[in-house]
């Protein structure tokens, strides 16, 4: 009988797991802007040491989720006004120019998955299940920029998401802003279809400068 080909099953490496595990508990608010990450209370509920939290503190520190404090751990970065002038043009161009690249190189099962994503995430706006929704948004995100085919511009662009998505989650989204973040994404969805370059690149880089002006309102209003 011949060999199957079996490829091993993919599991998430220790590091990655937490990782993933400490920017989620800063990005459902479970830690705040200005908190110390507790190090000993993570360790006993993880069942690890020291030294992998701390390599995975590095990491999230590195992505600007978190500062490392000389000899005293780390704590929640704080975001500022400038800090989001920075980030949204700069995240703006490279969704752009995904845009641009996903409406020339997405492939019909490409866009059929898109539709999924943004039909599913249209319900879970219509029900405000806004955790849902954010999830499905970064979803339909990152599909249109893997759909641009360039891996040098996803690199890119995972490099800067985090900063990006920890912005995005700084604040409860109004109603009003949620009605024409939906109403933005039924404008992707069509110039997808329609394979508009020009007019994906204008409506994403729109959609995150729209995004920039409400979490600089929602700064100030913490400020305030």
């Amino acid at each position: 009988m011949d060999e199957i080909p079996i490829s091993p099953i993919e599991r998430p490496s220790l590091h990655d797991t937490i990782v993933n595990r400490v920017r989620a508990m800063v990005y459902d608010g479970d830690l705040k802007p200005g908190d110390k990450v507790p190090e000993r209370l993570l360790c006993e509920t993880l069942g690890i040491s020291r030294t992998p939290l701390r390599e995975a503190l590095k990491v999230l520190a590195s992505e600007g989720v978190l500062e490392l404090l000389p000899n005293r751990g780390a704590r929640v970065a704080k975001l500022t006004a400038a800090d989001v002038d920075e980030m949204f043009p700069v995240m703006g161009a490279l969704e752009a120019l995904a845009g641009e690249l996903a409406c020339a190189n997405a492939t019909e099962a490409d866009l059929a998955e898109l539709r999924a994503l943004h039909y599913q995430m249209a319900l879970h706006h219509t029900r405000r299940e806004r955790a849902d929704y954010f999830a499905l948004n970064q979803k339909i995100h990152e599909k249109i920029m893997g759909s641009a085919g360039n891996d040098l511009l996803v690199a890119m662009y995972e490099g800067l998401a985090g900063r990006i998505r920890r912005a995005r989650y700084i604040s409860s989204i109004t109603s009003e802003r949620w009605k024409q973040a939906m109403a933005e994404h039924e404008d992707m969805l069509a110039a997808l279809e329609a394979r508009d370059g020009p007019k994906l690149a204008k409506v994403l880089r729109d959609h995150l400068q729209n995004k920039c002006e409400a979490v600089k309102e929602a700064l100030r209003q913490d400020a305030d």
